[in-house]
């Protein structure tokens, strides 16, 4: 009996997480999406003003969103940060199994075509698929680039142990890249395929779509490279990715350790 109810418990906090990984990857796209069709309306003739209260946004609703979500499911919103999770910590334990990754990614992508589609409903523009081309070869090169710089960052973080920053940083980062990364810093995978269903500001057109997230795994490995050469250590923290949050389903050392309530 004790058994049976440690395994519902169990089950119960998954779900939790998972439903955590889907409503912030739903309000970031929201979010996202959101601002940059607001910039639109607000700013018709400006595309530097549009891109900079789309990136203002973003800032914001960000590290929002990591403080509201990180402590039930980590706030990862990004397959490839789940990812790094899972490879940097499947030696020692510490890190996230590859079927809860799987799990993740499911409802991360599921939660950024919802909120890609709330935005259209909040602002009536009309669910549709984008036809705003992006994978040039400076567009995709910046790629590799947002994804390695932040996954470096919440590796910085983790390892010293100032993952109480990383709300804060993080949204930096993504707002900074807004503006250094030709691309504007898609740097995630589930956040790229729900832009696809908004054919606005923020959007990306169908064929972009698939060389955007290939330059994004390729910035995943070198990120994962770098990580083990600058922060060896780091695979002992991988559980806290990307903040501090909840137990395992699985009740041993499969998913992530208590630190902080959910």
């Amino acid at each position: 009996m004790v058994v049976v109810t440690a395994r519902r418990l169990n089950r119960a906090a998954f779900a939790r997480r998972l439903l955590a990984e889907f409503l912030g990857t739903a309000l970031l796209v929201a979010v996202v999406v959101g601002s940059g069709i607001a910039a639109q309306q607000l700013s018709p003739n400006d595309v530097g003003l549009q891109l900079l209260e789309n990136s203002m946004a973003t800032v914001f609703g960000l590290a929002a969103l990591i403080l509201m979500f990180g402590p039930v499911s980590g706030a990862h919103f990004n397959p490839v940060v789940s990812l790094a999770d899972w490879f940097l910590g499947r030696r020692t334990g510490t890190g996230m199994r590859l079927r809860d990754v799987a799990a993740y990614t499911i409802v991360q992508v599921a939660g950024a075509i919802g909120g890609a589609v709330l935005a259209d409903g909040m602002f009536s523009v009309g669910a549709h698929v984008s036809t705003k081309h992006r994978a040039t070869g400076g567009h995709l090169l910046g790629e590799v680039v947002a994804t390695v710089g932040l996954l470096l960052l919440i590796y910085a973080l983790v390892r010293t142990q100032r993952a109480v920053l990383a709300a804060p940083a993080v949204g930096a980062y993504i707002g900074a890249g807004y503006w250094f990364t030709s691309s504007t810093s898609f740097a995630n995978p589930a956040v790229t395929i729900g832009r696809m269903f908004s054919d606005t500001f923020a959007g990306i057109a169908p064929a972009s779509v698939l060389p955007f997230i290939g330059m994004q795994l390729i910035g995943l490995a070198v990120a994962v490279a770098l990580i083990l050469v600058l922060y060896p250590d780091a695979v002992e923290h991988a559980d806290d990715v990307l903040v501090p949050h909840a137990a395992s389903p699985n009740g041993a050392t499969s998913v992530h350790t208590a630190r902080t309530p959910a």
